[in-house]
């Protein structure tokens, strides 16, 4: 059975979109980011990059973080809606950060993930994210049960092998998308 892709467009997090978003990561994250944090990450724009993946109706589907610590980048969030996952959401957001990081000149890319998040592990690596160690009970659940994160890193995001990747990944969902009459 083929499956449509839904019809995204990626835009910058805006104030209005704060509780759609923390609905959406109520659905992917056993403890979403607070209303506070998200209002605080929009007030720096000049250290962070936040977008939302926006679904036909208008409303997010997806959205994703970047986070400048000195001359890197930091990929705090890129989270999907379920019934819009394996589509190619994830890869569209994490391409934008890496361009984004490109674009602020950073050298380097890092993020966590838990250790039992197949799917976000394998984009990671698709990317030429590669793990450099691990986070001990780094994700702590409102039940107390805690999870290991592994720590991923892209060195040189100028790489050219790196870049390649990431404009080859944003260009296969472009494809997909448009065959099957997205947007882009």
């Amino acid at each position: 059975m083929e499956v449509a892709v839904p019809q995204v467009l990626l835009r910058p997090m805006v104030a209005a979109d704060v509780g759609a978003v923390r609905a959406l990561d109520a659905l992917v994250q056993p403890a979403p980011w607070s209303e506070k944090f998200l209002r605080d990450q929009l007030a720096n724009p000049m250290t962070t990059t936040l977008l939302v993946a926006e679904g036909a109706d208008g409303g997010p589907v997806g959205h994703a973080a970047l986070v400048v610590v000195a001359d890197e980048g930091h990929v705090t969030s890129v989270a999907v809606d379920p019934t819009h996952q394996r589509h190619g959401i994830g890869s569209r957001l994490l391409a934008a950060l890496c361009r984004d990081a490109r674009a602020r000149g950073l050298t380097a890319m890092t993020l966590e993930v838990r250790v039992d998040n197949a799917a976000a592990i394998a984009l990671y690596r698709r990317f030429g994210f590669a793990p450099a160690g691990v986070r001990p009970r780094y994700y702590v659940d409102p039940d107390g049960t805690t999870t290991d994160a592994l720590v991923f890193w892209v060195h040189d995001v100028e790489d050219p092998v790196f870049v390649s990747v990431v404009e080859r990944q944003a260009m296969e969902r472009a494809e997909i998308e448009e065959r099957d009459g997205g947007m882009t």
